[in-house]
């Protein structure tokens, strides 16, 4: 059994992932439009041989997850994805399409992402409740006041 991840391994296989999916997904900017496309839908426009390349690709983000150290639940949201990529893409013509639309390296980035953030706790830490500490201090001084003020 391979030993779990370092956090600093699950940070680097964050910025891989990051790198790939946007490489893969999101490298070519179409102009005068918000749509991004990829490497891997244009490889996908090859009859079958490109789906079947574009199922390879999709597979590093899969691997990246395995060395991670990832939940067999998000592996498994993986593979739903990297398989409706495949047999999307598979349909001629429209399979093309769905290819430049589905993203699934970018989706299962995302999956792998949110787990590690989870795992490495990525959250900010919440500041210090200053206002609430001089709140009950200021309560504290005042009650100590009244008493003193009260015995003498």
């Amino acid at each position: 059994m391979a030993k779990p991840a370092s956090r600093e391994e699950k940070q680097a296989a964050l910025a891989r992932l990051d790198r790939f999916s946007r490489m893969a997904d999101n490298a070519i900017g179409i102009p005068f439009t918000r749509f991004r496309i990829g490497f891997e839908p244009l490889i996908g426009l090859v009859p079958v041989l490109g789906d079947f390349a574009g199922l390879i690709m999709s597979g590093y983000v899969l691997l990246e997850a395995q060395r991670a150290g990832a939940s067999s639940r998000v592996k498994v949201q993986m593979v739903r994805n990297m398989l409706i990529d495949f047999v999307g893409g598979l349909i001629p013509v429209v399979g093309d399409a769905f290819d430049f639309a589905w993203k699934a390296n970018a989706r299962n980035a995302q999956l792998l992402r949110d787990y590690l953030e989870t795992e490495l706790d990525v959250k900010p830490t919440p500041a210090f409740p200053w206002k609430q500490f001089l709140t009950i201090i200021a309560v504290l001084s005042a009650v100590t006041a009244l008493i003193v003020v009260f015995a003498l």
